[in-house]
C-alpha cells in the first residue's frame, strides 16, 4: 500500500509556511519571498523548505537570507502550532535553483530570436 503521508504533510507545510510569512512574520527581510517546493525526509524529522524572491541582486539575496535564518525558530514554532503531527519537523532555507535557472533559458531563448531578428533584417 502507498504511503501519501509525507506528500500530504510536504503539502501542509508549504501552504502554512507561505500563509506565516505573509501574516506572522514582520521582519522587512523576508518580504515578498515566496515559497515554492518543501523537501521532507521520510521519517518527517528535517524539511528543506526552497524560497524565491524578485531580487536579482546578491545583496538583497543575501538579507532575506539573513531574515529567513533570523526568522526560522518562530517559524518552526507557528508550524508546530499548525500542523497535527507527532513533531514538527526541522527546517532550514534555500534559495530555489530553478527560478534562476529558467531566467538563465529564458536570457538565451532571448538572444537567439535577437541574433535571428538581426540576420533576418540583414537578408533584406
Amino acid at each position: 500500500m502507498a504511503n501519501y503521508r509525507v506528500p500530504r504533510v510536504r503539502q501542509e507545510i508549504l501552504k502554512e509556511i507561505n500563509l506565516i510569512l505573509m501574516r506572522e512574520i514582520k521582519d522587512p527581510r523576508v518580504e515578498g519571498v515566496t515559497i515554492t517546493d518543501v523537501e521532507l525526509t521520510g521519517d518527517l524529522q528535517h524539511a528543506t523548505i526552497y524560497y524565491s524572491t524578485m531580487d536579482d541582486k546578491a545583496g538583497a539575496r543575501q538579507k532575506t537570507q539573513d531574515g529567513l535564518d533570523a526568522s526560522t525558530g518562530k517559524i518552526r514554532s507557528l508550524l508546530g502550532q499548525k500542523l497535527s503531527i507527532y513533531t514538527t519537523p526541522e527546517i532550514k532555507f534555500e534559495r530555489d535553483p530553478s527560478v534562476d535557472y529558467g531566467n538563465r533559458i529564458e536570457e538565451i531563448l532571448n538572444e537567439i530570436h535577437q541574433e535571428e531578428s538581426e540576420n533576418t533584417e540583414q537578408e533584406d
